[in-house]
């Protein structure tokens, strides 16, 4: 087993591997690890010498996964996730990227399913049987997740699949049907801290980072390792509320919509009587009337929608900033 397998992982990972199914349906808000739990059980199942609910590391299949060369392995994701995880794309994608026909894509191909379906027909190459590890699943279009569906009933031989969504409910309810579901399990606070600490995240930015991603360890991680201070986070509302546009000038599109939908949630959360989550109370300025947040949430939303492909970065950036700063200096 990885040292960097966090222990509730290794806890489900170990009752999970315990129970009969050919299919596994790994659900639950982003950052609880459903891709390192994913990739957890499929090494188990095509290690060579697996002891206790976990693969022994040490051989040739467990290396073959390290490198991305098993096999015995399918993984399914959309190419620009394949390629920031390591994961090779097939020849022909890798050929068209190269010679700039297109850009690598943000959905799961049905090009790359129908190349899954046609890889558990094969025969197992390592005779420890195959694996089909899909995340996000979500990212599956109707079109993509159809082409799975028979395999996925009735899979060939000794094939399993794991699909690991952050977003189940996007999928087509007979691919959900045809699977074991399990729900991740939130881990304790304190071990977040210590497994951050093992990381590498001193204490109080470990719990800073905790309380900026809402409690996710690896969304806490993520924010960790990006280089910004944990200081920088808590002083973001004020800047908002100043106007302050380079303080969220290192922000991809995404990334600042989902910065301003948490401090619109505390907000919102404020003006309802509760306690924020992302921020300290003493981090946000006096919240605005329901109704103004409510309406700014809905903006965020719609936003989110194009974040990916803006006309202009900049004109959106300066745009959602002055719109941020207008919401939160409303008052009754």
């Amino acid at each position: 087993m990885s040292a960097a397998v966090a222990p509730w992982i290794a806890a489900q990972r170990r009752a999970l591997l315990a129970q009969r199914g050919h299919a596994w349906l790994l659900q639950g808000p982003s950052g609880l690890g459903q891709y390192a739990l994913g990739l957890e059980m499929v090494r188990a199942w095509l290690c060579e010498a697996a002891e206790g609910g976990a693969a022994c590391g040490q051989c040739a299949s467990c290396h073959a996964i390290d490198v991305r060369a098993h096999a015995d392995l399918c993984v399914l994701m959309p190419e620009t996730q394949m390629l920031a995880l390591g994961w090779p794309l097939s020849e022909k994608a890798q050929a068209d990227i190269d010679d700039k026909k297109r850009k690598p894509s943000r959905e799961i191909r049905v090009d790359a399913m129908r190349d899954a379906v046609e890889f558990t027909q094969r025969t197992s190459a390592r005779g420890r049987g195959k694996a089909v590890l899909v995340y996000p699943a979500e990212q599956m279009n109707a079109i993509t997740a159809n082409a799975l569906l028979k395999t996925l009933e009735e899979p060939p031989g000794d094939v399993r699949f794991v699909l690991a969504s952050e977003s189940a409910h996007q999928l087509l309810p007979t691919i959900r049907s045809r699977c074991l579901i399990h729900t991740m399990a939130w881990p304790e606070e304190a071990a977040m801290g210590d497994w951050l600490q093992a990381q590498g995240v001193d204490a109080a930015a470990a719990q800073a980072f905790l309380k900026a991603s809402g409690g996710r360890p690896e969304d806490a991680l993520a924010l960790a390792r990006s280089g910004k201070p944990a200081q920088a986070w808590t002083q973001l509302p004020r800047a908002l509320a100043q106007g302050d546009a380079t303080a969220f000038a290192d922000f991809a599109p995404a990334q600042l919509i989902g910065v301003l939908q948490k401090i619109c949630h505390d907000q919102l959360a404020r003006a309802g009587g509760a306690a924020p989550r992302y921020f300290a109370p003493s981090d946000l300025p006096a919240p605005a009337p329901l109704a103004v947040l409510a309406a700014w949430s809905k903006e965020l939303t719609a936003a989110l929608r194009t974040a990916e492909h803006p006309f202009n970065a900049g004109l959106m950036l300066d745009a959602l900033v002055a719109r941020g700063r207008s919401v939160l200096n409303s008052r009754a």
